[in-house]
């Protein structure tokens, strides 16, 4: 009997002893996919003193290519061919002589059959972006996490408000109600900063959802619920830094995992001496290697397995998450090889699959240089298929804001803005919009004038390009201190139990906020199937006398754009817009059902209004 309990207590020790061990290892990405494209395979395993450890595995079709040690004691990199691997689990051994000192179950599973075909955003869609901890509170148990630093302080402009994943999900029906067909959001990876770790910027792991905006499976819950209502998830990620809480930072693999490590300097941003031809070698290091600051450290992606490291990161969450598209954060301040080959690797798996690259520049020059397709003199070649159209922005709320007294004043600023698009090698692809979470909202941009704000959006939602809408725009937020990003990422009234206005449900809102609610709903679920301003060919007429008209047409789909910033009645002239109206009878305006006749010589417009016809 006691040699039965002695047995028992011993295999009882084992397995503790064995569980103990599985949890002190870490192994990234946790878990994999057989199926894809590119069958090799990187893992990065983390526990103490593991560097003189014989990893082993036995497993049909994975075969263990090469095992690579670095200067910190406490890593070892495996690479793996999958080239002939099958869906299940296998379990990974590190030893010391005979004796097992961590045991690792991996888990291959199966791919979707569909996945690699995924569709991307594209103009057929409208972006909808939303800071999440600024949108809507729908689990208040995960206001204050234990372990993570920063707990709720929804009275700090840049503290943590308590909006999370949940909260997303609760409020799908609006989005999809409003018309929007894509859903940004800003990082929800964990972000386990001291402070301000409410924007997510300063990631602390590549593969957790930081538990105060919910969890990995919820964030998966929200894609998959997205989907089922016809709207695709775009991830917000960051390549070029972390934050300085990372556990990295604890335990850095290598000499050189950081640039300027051991040595912090301040990037000079200078992002023009990338393309600049008399550009010192000195100002492009410090544009890709210098650091935002010294709570960002600036990962060097020309070290190969930190490369490896965040391509598959990124692969990862594309799998595992269903994603439908990736913004990518400061896009010209990592290494521009290892970004090269980064959207190389994504695209190749996911063909149909889109990237929007943030490089914030008004000079469309630079813009086009990153994109898909772009013959560059210095003979850089990128895969990245669309960017944030900045030079765009800047000249919509330039026009707005300027008078039309001047030969080139007023609408002129946009339309020769649009006239540089034989820059890029697709402008139908950029990413148009009127304000982000990095600037003043475009109420306040147009000194809070609601009609200018309406023309605004009425550019952005029939232009050339893939619309985003900034959450609130609907409703007109507004930040009254200028470049306060905590307050311009302000809270959206009725995410938050007992807010005295909720826009949900209109409940509150003013009569202004109302009819910019439903003008922007009008719009956005009219664009859904107005394929003209999808794909149609784009013709613009120089702006005259404070009107800028142009035509989006596409095979018998035809429509006419009238943007009117004049105060007083005005009599707009037809002659001249003959070769898009010939045999044109009517315009429907899409906002009111109006019918205009356009067999005459002039048509009233509505006073500072879009005037958005479908032609009959």
């Amino acid at each position: 009997m006691n040699r039965i309990k002695l047995l028992t207590l011993s295999l009882l020790l084992t397995l503790l002893y064995s569980a103990a061990f599985a949890q002190q290892l870490r192994v990234e990405p946790a878990f994999w996919w057989t199926g894809m494209k590119d069958t090799h395979l990187q893992l990065m395993l983390h526990g103490d003193n593991i560097r003189n450890l014989t990893p082993s595995l036995n497993q049909a079709g994975v075969a263990l290519k090469d095992v690579i040690k670095v200067k910190s004691p406490n890593y070892l990199f495996l690479n793996l061919d999958l080239q002939n691997a099958k869906p299940g689990k296998f379990t990974l051994q590190l030893k010391r002589g005979n004796k097992t000192v961590h045991r690792y179950t991996y888990e291959l599973r199966q791919r979707a059959a569909s996945s690699a075909s995924r569709q991307g955003f594209t103009p057929a869609d409208v972006i909808y972006l939303i800071t999440p901890d600024r949108f809507a509170n729908g689990n208040p148990k995960n206001d204050n996490v234990k372990g993570m630093t920063e707990g709720l302080n929804r009275s700090d402009k840049s503290g943590r408000h308590g909006g999370d994943i949940t909260g997303i999900i609760q409020h799908l029906d609006y989005i999809q109600d409003m018309g929007f067909t894509a859903l940004w959001v800003n990082p929800v990876l964990e972000n386990n900063q001291d402070r301000t770790s409410y924007h997510g910027y300063s990631t602390t792991d590549y593969y957790q959802v930081d538990p105060r905006f919910g969890s990995n499976k919820e964030y998966v819950k929200l894609s998959q619920q997205a989907k089922e209502r016809g709207i695709k998830l775009v991830m917000d990620m960051i390549l070029n830094h972390i934050g300085s809480e990372h556990w990295w930072m604890k335990d850095l693999p290598t000499e050189d995992w950081l640039n300027f490590q051991g040595d912090f300097k301040t990037t000079n941003h200078r992002r023009e001496a990338i393309q600049d031809p008399y550009a010192a070698a000195y100002d492009r290091k410090l544009h890709t290697d210098g650091w935002f600051v010294e709570s960002m450290p600036d990962l060097n992606q020309r070290n190969e397995l930190l490369a490896t490291y965040l391509i598959q990161n990124t692969l990862w969450w594309i799998e595992y998450a269903d994603l439908g598209g990736i913004r990518m954060d400061t896009y010209s301040y990592p290494d521009p090889d290892f970004m090269s080959e980064w959207t190389r690797r994504v695209m190749k798996e996911y063909p149909n699959f889109n990237i929007v690259g943030e490089e914030w520049s008004l000079n469309p020059a630079i813009i086009a240089y990153w994109q898909r397709g772009k013959q560059n003199p210095n003979g850089y070649t990128s895969f990245l298929p669309s960017l944030m159209d900045f030079p765009l922005q800047g000249a919509l709320t330039t026009a707005l804001r300027d008078d039309e007294s001047g030969w080139d004043t007023g609408w002129l600023h946009l339309y020769n803005v649009l006239a540089t698009d034989f820059l890029y090698a697709d402008p139908q692809n950029l990413v148009v919009f009127a304000d982000n979470h990095d600037m003043d909202r475009i109420y306040t941009q147009l000194n809070q004038d609601a009609d200018l704000t309406k023309l605004a959006l009425a550019f952005i939602l029939t232009t050339r390009g893939i619309p985003q809408v900034y959450y609130g725009t609907e409703i007109l937020m507004h930040n009254e201190e200028r470049g306060d990003h905590g307050i311009i990422r302000t809270d959206f009234p009725g995410g938050w139990a007992g807010d005295k206005v909720n826009a949900f449900t209109g409940k509150g809102l003013s009569p202004e906020q109302q009819e910019m609610q439903q003008f922007t709903k009008k719009l956005l679920n009219w664009r859904k199937n107005a394929a003209a301003v999808h794909t149609g060919k784009l013709t613009h007429y120089a702006p005259y006398k404070g009107v800028y008209v142009y035509f989006r047409e596409q095979g018998d789909n035809k429509v006419m754009v009238i943007l009117n910033k004049n105060e007083k009645p005005y009599e707009l002239e037809l002659q001249k817009f003959a070769p898009q109206l010939q045999r044109i009878k009517q315009g429907t305006d899409v906002l009111t059902g109006k019918t205009y006749e356009l067999g005459q010589s002039k048509i009233s417009l509505p006073v500072k209004a879009p005037l958005i016809l479908e032609l009959k």
